[in-house]
């Protein structure tokens, strides 16, 4: 049922979104250039790498080091209402759509985080990764570490397609009224670079 679900709304969701699609890409193209999209390789189900996409938001500004500067100063005001609308996270309709990821589950992080899992927080690929989910509905960025990995172990551990159409909900509800969906909401809580009181999981399979 969930993947029947998937499937079909996000094959009607991009045919239905294509003038916003056509609109979005302009506004990015006039501000930012080229490239129009982002993409990334990221972990999915079981750890299985594929390549996330995203509209590029960003600029590549960098301070007098050569570092680029923080996400959140390298969005241009012209583009904040893309993030706050969450926009930029559309064109993962054609992950869904492929079966990558689902509309609900644990976000997909970056690769490098892989290693510093221990072997209960690894449990959140034992979904498909989600356009939103459990921890987006409960603080989303505004959290720790901590509390977002144990929100997703507890989906992953729980998940059912009532609870999905719940969480499909308060996401609608959240993106109407753009609660937490702030620039710094989106971009506060820092690189993930592991917690105390666990074996990694890069060492706990050697």
């Amino acid at each position: 049922m969930k993947r029947t679900f998937d499937f079909t709304v996000s094959l009607i969701a991009i045919l239905i979104l294509i003038p916003v699609y056509a609109v979005v890409a302009l506004v990015i193209y006039t501000k930012l250039g080229r490239p129009i999209f982002f993409n990334q390789v990221r972990p999915g189900y079981k750890g299985e790498l594929f390549k996330i996409y995203k509209f590029r938001t960003m600029t590549n500004e960098t301070d007098a080091e050569g570092k680029l500067l923080p996400d959140a100063d390298r969005i241009p005001a012209s583009l904040e209402w893309i993030r706050r609308l969450s926009l930029d996270e559309i064109p993962q309709f054609l992950n869904i759509l492929r079966g990558q990821m689902s509309f609900v589950g644990p976000r997909p992080l970056l690769v490098s985080y892989l290693n510093h899992y221990t072997k209960e927080q690894m449990a959140r690929h034992d979904v498909l990764p989600g356009l939103t989910g459990w921890a987006q509905i409960h603080g989303r960025n505004a959290t720790t570490w901590q509390q977002r990995l144990e929100q997703d172990q507890w989906y992953a551990a729980n998940h059912t397609f009532r609870l999905d159409l719940y969480i499909l909900f308060k996401t609608f509800k959240m993106v109407i009224s753009s609660e937490g969906n702030s620039t710094a909401h989106q971009t506060g809580m820092g690189e993930f670079k592991g917690l105390d009181g666990g074996v990694p999981h890069d060492v706990a399979k050697r």
